[in-house]
């Protein structure tokens, strides 16, 4: 793989997986409510299922796709109510760290389930093999999954960061509150866009 290509496959991953979407959202609001620890969960499962994912699209996935177009309406409609589910669950947080009642704590299931039910990560391997690998070169795509594991996970790594260094500032239970129902508008706002989007 010539430098070139290589730097060019890791733009392409750094573009795709750093600007804010539903699974950046989480991760921030993960870092948050549960600190950077705890949310490596959602980051390692959210990393390991898109990787996945591409490979699978690399791999052939794309072909059941030219051939079951309902297939993402289907994704479209689950992504639009699980985005809705996380919405709520904010929403309902009572803004304690740490506490009981919070939200559930990250879990690697629950970041892969994101990004298989997120259109925008379906979109983004389909183009991202379709530029790096439309050859069906086994070798080029394990490459790029490869490639863009190590960045999707310092990405979503930097967002739970960013989340961990907040938890400092929300000393009380209302910031947190007013934090999360911000998170809840983000979420509900990206479910209207896959409701309202024409992909």
């Amino acid at each position: 793989m010539t430098l070139n290509l290589l730097l060019s496959m890791s733009a392409f991953a750094l573009v795709s997986s750093i600007t804010p979407g539903p699974v950046n959202i989480v991760s921030l609001g993960a870092g948050v409510q549960h600190g950077f620890r705890s949310t490596m969960r959602h980051v390692t499962g959210a990393t390991l299922g898109f990787c996945i994912l591409l490979l699978l699209i690399g791999l052939g996935m794309h072909e059941l796709l030219q051939t079951q177009p309902r297939f993402m309406q289907l994704v479209r409609w689950f992504g639009v109510v699980f985005l809705l589910y996380m919405a709520i669950q904010l929403i309902r947080d009572n803004g304690e760290l740490g506490g009981e009642s919070n939200s559930k704590k990250p879990s690697y299931l629950q970041g892969a389930l994101m990004q298989w039910l997120n259109p925008k990560a379906w979109l983004a391997s389909i183009a991202g093999m379709g530029v790096y690998a439309a050859d069906g070169s086994v070798r080029l795509v394990l490459q790029f999954s490869v490639i863009y594991f190590v960045v999707c996970f310092a990405s979503l790594s930097a967002w739970a960061y960013a989340g961990a260094f907040l938890r400092n500032q929300f000393t009380k239970p209302n910031y947190l509150r007013l934090f999360n129902r911000a998170m809840a508008a983000l979420l509900a706002v990206s479910a209207l866009y896959l409701l309202t989007s024409d992909y």
